[in-house]
């Protein structure tokens, strides 16, 4: 039996592993799920006869080694950081690689090494990266093949609640890892093309310059600016291009009340606060107000970001329950940050019979003949359940499928790889829609961002 040794088996693994598991006997496969918690990888096979479940810390130099050298490929679902040790038992012990990551710096470092040992280390194979660069390449490519010239290209990416769990005044809950979404966008300032100028948005500012998106039959959405949008302009190929935008989606609204809690200095990750273990909800807003003898605590915060009385953003803040004196903290030496997502727990935390959501939406606008046209693309994609999520959906199969296509000779191209080419492309997003994964495609008349075409 052909092995496949998975590391991991935390929220993104369910559609991964039945996957492969429902195509155990046609592919002849052996899948063994690997994790520090043997609990987790244990309830996803089940009594599979083709499964085994096994404690595995990637730690732990010997039984990494033994699990990595016992396996045909290895298919890492570790947090980023961690695929770097399980990368190079595999150059050693010349095994091919699948994660849903980034590439690091230290993963490309190994490309060189891949090549010469003719493996495949393929990376980006998630959602974002992932779908996103494969559903865009498949446009892009499909353009230039008919002698179009690409002139702007935008692109959109949200994890949500879905509209039937969508009750709160956020329109939002976690459905992913809630540290990523309190300090999305700290760091360098967002940088993009508009209309062939480099446009840069700093944090502060972050979250009031969003766009508008509308999705047939799921309503208005909003987005801002994801912090590097020319990342991938080489590898798109993607270099005389006018406009080149990434970005975050929300509904509209969640925002502005964001900035809010931004320009407080709520989000900030980068110092501890004293005595947080004894502080209740109402004492870590009031510590980001000026004192006052005789002003309430909700007076002070009104005050300080200007909120009227029938401004209805105010709401949003009264129902994350933040100026409850008798709700604690209870963390110790935490970040304004940390103590902002304990609180936001409370609220965005997914219900048992909630669902997820995850939206896409890219705009391609390009030349031909001499004359301006735009495609708009959208993929929208619901989860079932807690375990079955569209966010485990939409990372785990092309995860899984691309291990498969690796596995059976039909991705040959050695290194450090990215799903940017048709012979990775093309399969997987005809099988994606097999399980309603679908992008839908119109064309819209090429506004740009200038409309008058001056």
């Amino acid at each position: 039996m052909r092995k496949i040794l998975v590391i991991g088996s935390g929220k993104s693994t369910s559609y991964l592993i039945k996957y492969l598991l429902d195509k155990s006997e046609s592919e002849n496969l052996h899948v063994t799920v690997g994790d520090l918690n043997i609990d987790n990888a244990s309830k996803l096979v089940g009594n599979h006869k083709n499964a085994t479940a096994i404690t595995l810390d990637v730690f732990n130099e010997q039984s990494r080694v033994e699990a990595v050298k016992g396996a045909d490929i290895i298919i890492s679902m570790l947090p980023a950081r961690f695929h770097i040790e399980v990368a190079k038992d595999c150059i050693t012990y010349g095994k091919n690689m699948v994660t849903a990551s980034y590439v690091s710096k230290e993963m490309q470092a190994l490309d060189e090494a891949a090549k010469e040992k003719g493996l495949v280390f393929m990376n980006e194979i998630g959602v974002d990266p992932g779908i996103d660069h494969m559903s865009a390449m498949q446009v892009i490519d499909r353009i230039t093949d008919q002698g179009g010239k690409m002139i702007l290209f935008e692109s959109f990416t949200g994890g949500l609640v879905a509209p039937e769990s969508d009750n709160n005044l956020w329109n939002y809950k976690f459905t992913w890892n809630p540290r990523n979404v309190v300090v999305a966008g700290q760091g360098s300032a967002a940088k993009f093309l508009q209309e062939g100028t480099y446009k840069y948005i700093p944090y502060n500012r972050l979250f009031r310059r969003t766009e508008f998106l509308e999705i047939d039959g799921f309503g208005r959405f909003e987005a801002y600016a994801n912090r590097d949008s020319l990342k991938y302009q080489s590898v798109y190929g993607l270099e005389d291009i006018k406009t080149l935008y990434r970005g975050t989606i929300r509904r509209v609204g969640f925002s502005r009340g964001w900035q809010v809690l931004a320009a407080l200095g709520m989000t900030d990750d980068s110092y501890t606060i004293d005595d947080s273990e004894n502080m209740s909800y109402r004492d870590f807003v009031n510590s980001f107000l000026p004192y006052s003898p005789t002003d309430s605590v909700e007076l002070k915060f009104r005050h300080a970001i200007k909120i009227d009385q029938d401004d209805t953003i105010w709401d949003k803040f009264i129902e994350l329950d933040i100026f409850n004196p008798n709700k604690m903290v209870e963390l110790k030496k935490a970040t304004p940050a940390q103590i902002l997502q304990k609180i936001l727990m409370d609220s965005w935390t997914l219900d048992e019979h909630d669902k997820d959501m995850i939206v896409m939406y890219h705009k391609f606008g390009y030349e031909l003949n001499g004359e301006k046209h735009q495609i708009d693309a959208t993929m929208v994609t619901l989860g079932e359940d807690q375990t079955y999520t569209a966010m485990a959906k939409t990372v785990g199969l092309p995860v899984a499928m691309a291990a498969m296509a690796i596995l059976n000779g039909k991705i040959k191209t050695p290194g450090v790889l990215v799903p940017i080419t048709k012979e990775v492309y093309e399969p997987i997003l005809k099988e994606l829609e097999d399980y309603g994964v679908v992008f839908n495609e119109k064309e819209v008349p090429y506004l740009g961002y200038n409309p008058l075409n001056v």
